[in-house]
């Protein structure tokens, strides 16, 4: 075994809405190292979105600790930083996208890391035929269905080339051939990710190993028996759902 990495490091996190006395984390503690592949099943209103929001200093914790690359993440400036480094793929793609056309909002990240008119401009070409969606560069991103939006906010993750992704339900509004097209994406890509999804067979397609949430505490593999399945479909592939 090579040395392990740790790229993100929770410690004791807990964090409330104000006015609230539910602790939404409660000294919640998950660690993502370089090369996980992490998915989270849980219900609705467990607080899986606060906290990838709190990792990304969107919501700032009542108290613990965030380490991303080994370093101490407190402050705005500290977070500006992190956010050059990790993707987070929002539950809802009109949070992320508000350029006139895909190709501006896929652009924005790389402009903002410093890349020039020209580099952006390739890199968001290039990302948006990955995930073949290169003939919306120049629609108006608001007219795009909900399906399309997804891809297109994903495309903008993508482009900034982060060290590790954030999914929150990325099959969200997907039709089950987009669905088939962003497992092959998620295995091909080389970096860590941690994906929020309802979806079983998304998540066992695209991870090595599936957490959940209770109480505001993260409940890992050991911890949750999750009927999982191991079967050969006589149609191969063909999209199933398990009642």
């Amino acid at each position: 075994m090579g040395e392990i990495f740790s790229i993100i490091k929770l410690e004791d996190l807990s964090f409330s809405y104000p006015g609230s006395d539910t602790k939404v984390l409660d000294h919640l503690n998950l660690e993502i190292n370089k090369g996980d592949k992490i998915g989270m099943m849980a219900p609705n209103g467990s607080g899986k979105t606060t906290l990838l929001h709190t990792i990304m200093g969107l919501c700032k914790p009542d108290a613990g600790t965030i380490k991303v690359f080994g370093n101490l993440v407190q402050h705005e400036k500290d977070f500006l930083a992190v956010r050059s480094k990790i993707g987070l793929l929002f539950q809802d793609s009109d949070d992320q996208l508000f350029c006139p056309t895909v190709l501006d909002d896929v652009a924005f990240g790389p402009l903002n890391l410093g890349f020039s008119r020209q580099e952006a401009i390739d890199l968001s070409r290039k990302t948006l035929e990955k995930l073949g969606i290169l003939s919306f560069e120049q629609s108006v991103t608001h007219r795009l269905s909900g399906g399309q939006k997804r891809l297109v906010a994903l495309a903008a993750v993508l482009a900034m080339e982060p060290e590790v992704l954030l999914l929150d339900e990325p099959t969200a509004g997907l039709d089950n051939k987009v669905k088939e097209k962003l497992i092959h994406i998620l295995n091909t890509l080389d970096i860590s990710y941690f994906v929020i999804s309802h979806e079983f067979d998304f998540v066992s397609a695209v991870t090595d190993r599936v957490y959940s949430m209770e109480n505001g505490r993260i409940l890992t593999d050991e911890e949750i028996h999750i009927h999982r399945h191991e079967h050969v479909h006589k149609h191969g592939k063909h999209p199933h759902i398990h009642k």
